[in-house]
């Protein structure tokens, strides 16, 4: 099934080792990825995902399951597909011309490619933060507020909507007594956990987040670390990471992708195995997971 970037319209959205693997040096006695996992059922499928780029096939093989307020994380060495299956799963890539989806992505049980499927409605239930902090010109409250107004979402209170997503962020305290000031003011750290709350803001139920800590100082990274294990309470979360402690310490599962060149020398992302973090990073099913996890390649 192939999925050219319809400008669609949700309508009913409703082992290699028994000894631990070196390289990666993680208390997984005590990571939060140590907690049980399939808490309430599959938020996201992929099956048999491949996703072009014109004629270019830039991952294949995505098979994966993606359960509801979990923690996911997707690892692996630079042009792999992370980011790039990252993007499809709200469609995302829609906005790159050429781009192609086959296979099915299936969210809540809806194709979300499929026929009569509102994106706008997607890209609302799956929210995205982005590699860099991108806060709008606009003031905290209306960075917040944006969302909601654009999507002419119902609410009470906008006042008491902005208040609740800026305190699941963890910036209330920080922000409050200046909300009408420049979002662009606020330091790197505080500006990623404005556009999470800007995220949040329209009540999705999965956040997408690319390498929300790459541009942030290691404090920052924390605090956005402790933000996700809190924000897994109430959304599905998926992260796309190049730092493995921090795959460990987060995730409750991990999803390890790599590349494989062709006869043309050309490199298409695909997935090698999604498993529960703690094996992962202790046992892994495949050589190529044991490789990058311990440093021999990646």
């Amino acid at each position: 099934m192939a999925h050219t970037v319809p400008t669609g319209s949700m309508t009913n959205a409703g082992a290699v080792s028994q000894a631990r693997t070196p390289g990666v040096q993680i208390d997984l006695q005590h990571a939060k990825a140590a907690r049980s996992v399939s808490r309430s059922g599959p938020a996201i499928t992929c099956d048999d995902v491949k996703v072009f780029y014109k004629k270019f096939l830039a991952v294949r093989d995505v098979n994966m399951t993606f359960n509801r307020n979990e923690v996911s994380a997707l690892i692996g060495p630079s042009g792999c597909g992370k980011s790039t299956v990252l993007r499809c799963l709200n469609r995302m890539n829609d906005l790159v011309p050429g781009a192609r989806v086959e296979g099915m992505i299936r969210f809540e049980g809806t194709d979300i490619y499929g026929a009569g499927v509102d994106v706008n409605e997607v890209r609302r239930r799956i929210g995205m933060v982005f590699q860099k902090p991108n806060p709008f010109p606009k003031s905290i409250y209306d960075n917040v507020a944006y969302g909601p107004r654009v999507t002419k979402m119902q609410v009470d209170s906008m006042d008491d909507l902005v208040e609740e997503a800026l305190r699941k962020a963890a910036i209330w305290d920080e922000v409050k007594s200046n909300l009408k000031g420049s979002a662009l003011a606020l330091s790197g750290g505080q500006q990623q956990r404005l556009c999470i709350a800007r995220a949040i803001a329209t009540k999705p139920e999965v956040i997408l987040m690319d390498e929300p800590c790459s541009a942030l100082d290691p404090i920052a990274t924390l605090k956005i670390e402790d933000l996700m294990d809190s924000l897994a309470q109430e959304f599905t979360i998926i992260i796309v990471t190049h730092n493995m402690q921090q795959a460990a310490r987060v995730s409750q599962r991990t999803a390890f992708f790599t590349a494989e060149a062709d006869e043309h020398g050309d490199r298409t992302g695909r997935l090698v195995e999604f498993d529960d973090t703690a094996k992962m990073f202790s046992n892994p099913g495949d050589e190529r997971t044991e490789a990058y996890i311990s440093g021999r390649f990646g």
